[in-house]
């Protein structure tokens, strides 16, 4: 896989390769600089007046799991604005999150990691406590499976818009997903599933196409490692698979790479109809996203997911190749960030909801959305595109800040931000990136 797209879009607030305690105090530094703008612009917003919602018809309690990430907030903010009670969770690591604290949370509540002993009890007993009608997992790439385990003791108390373990598994798994996707008559990158570096060096490379080997496992710092595999080059391919921790026990994929434009989706579907759609134009590390038309994205999207007949919500990646046919690289089988494109739409709780309901996509008046901490990141760091910086923030808006909701703002950037760089500091870890979307440091073996 490759993009062409526009690099400034994939830029994320970065430290040095690994952040150190220096990178960390300076991090912070600049946080508590950026406070008394923050204050100032919230106290403004909680100026204004607000009226809540009425109660809808139909009144759901709804549970929302990965409470630290953006796109757990805006399912919570449209939920609330159609009249349902909302639910957020979180595991203790991101109590401060600063979405409990917003107006469209009812309910905030921690249990254990998902990969930790008695999660899937734990939000059981809050589902009871509770009384939740429907749980929408937020997952992590960490934690769709183990949501999808979690099901098990889920069904019995409440409908879960989570495919089954089974499914999650296949879509988690890039090299299984491909291989539906081809048995279901749809374009998808050649591949093989690696297990041993052995098998690299007996791979017959065809000749002018290159390969690049990506982990099966969640690798959030080397997934950005694009390097090429050749038949040209075949002393580098072995020499660079043995650097790997390729086994049996940790495939990966050998796919080959297409030059071209790279694109994501959200999808959620319900019985194999998809209800809520967007696309957007991608890159390795998105924190830009603005609705685009292509058909043939689409019609792969629901060709596909109506073969497979699940619900849940389900997140693509294409390349569309200089041959003009967009090529699926990978399936997130959770919820994108890109469904903060739908922040003024009054139907997203209705097509999660409703397994009649027609699809639906962003609105016509919807504005690009960005993280306003990453932009001025870029306007600071890039210095030749500062024009381009300042309109993407005039024609756009932030996917944290609602002049109706706006604490959620504040204590994202000004304690659950924070929070976590005082723990990285006092343990001394290290960080590559500070991701205000997903409300996290990204480093080494993290969630």
């Amino acid at each position: 896989m490759t993009t062409t797209a526009d690099p400034s879009t994939s830029t994320v607030v970065t430290g040095p390769r690994t952040a150190g305690v220096g990178g960390t105090v300076a991090a912070m530094a600049g946080l508590v600089a950026t406070l008394p703008f923050d204050l100032a612009l919230v106290s403004l917003a909680l100026l204004r007046p607000r009226s809540r919602p009425a109660p809808a018809a139909d009144r759901r309690t709804v549970l929302i799991t990965g409470g630290k990430m953006t796109k757990s907030l805006a399912l919570a903010r449209s939920f609330h604005d159609a009249g349902h009670r909302v639910v957020l969770v979180e595991a203790p690591k991101y109590r401060f999150t600063g979405h409990r604290f917003s107006r469209a949370v009812d309910a905030f509540h921690t249990v254990p990691e998902p990969t930790a002993p008695g999660f899937a009890e734990a939000l059981r007993d809050v589902v009871v406590a509770e009384g939740v009608d429907v749980v929408i997992p937020v997952s992590s790439p960490a934690s769709s499976i183990h949501e999808a385990r979690a099901r098990a003791l889920l069904d019995e108390h409440c409908e879960v818009i989570h495919a089954d373990l089974e499914t999650v598994t296949m879509l988690d798994d890039k090299d299984a997903f491909s291989a539906t996707a081809e048995s279901f008559g749809l374009r998808v990158p050649d591949h093989a599933r690696i297990t041993d570096p052995q098998q690299i060096e007996d791979f017959d490379f065809p000749a002018g196409r290159e390969y690049i080997l990506k982990r099966i496992a969640y690798n959030p710092v080397g997934r950005m490692d694009l390097t090429r595999l050749t038949r040209e080059t075949p002393a580098r391919n072995v020499e660079f698979a043995r650097s790997l921790s390729i086994s049996e026990a940790d495939p990966w994929i050998l796919q080959e790479f297409i030059a071209g434009r790279e694109y994501c989706t959200h999808g959620t579907v319900r019985n194999g109809a998809l209800t809520v759609y967007g696309c957007c134009e991608s890159s390795a590390f998105q924190v830009n996203y603005a609705m685009v038309d292509k058909p043939e994205i689409r019609s792969w999207v629901e060709h596909f997911v109506s073969s497979l007949g699940a619900t849940g919500q389900m997140s693509f990646d294409f390349i569309e190749a200089a041959d003009g046919h967009a090529y699926a690289i990978e399936c997130n089988p959770r919820t994108h960030s890109a469904i903060t494109m739908f922040y003024d739409h009054p139907d997203v709780a209705a097509a999660y909801l409703r397994d009649d309901h027609p699809v639906i996509t962003p609105t016509p008046a919807a504005r690009p959305t960005y993280w306003i901490y990453h932009e001025v990141w870029r306007l600071l760091t890039e210095t030749g595109r500062r024009g381009h910086r300042l309109r993407t923030i005039a024609e756009g808006t932030d996917a944290i800040f609602a002049w109706s909701d706006p604490l959620p703002y504040l204590l994202v950037h000004h304690l659950q931000i924070p929070s976590l760089l005082w723990n990285n500091l006092r343990r001394r870890a290290g960080w590559t990136r500070i991701d205000f979307n997903i409300g996290k440091l990204v480093e080494t073996g993290g969630d």
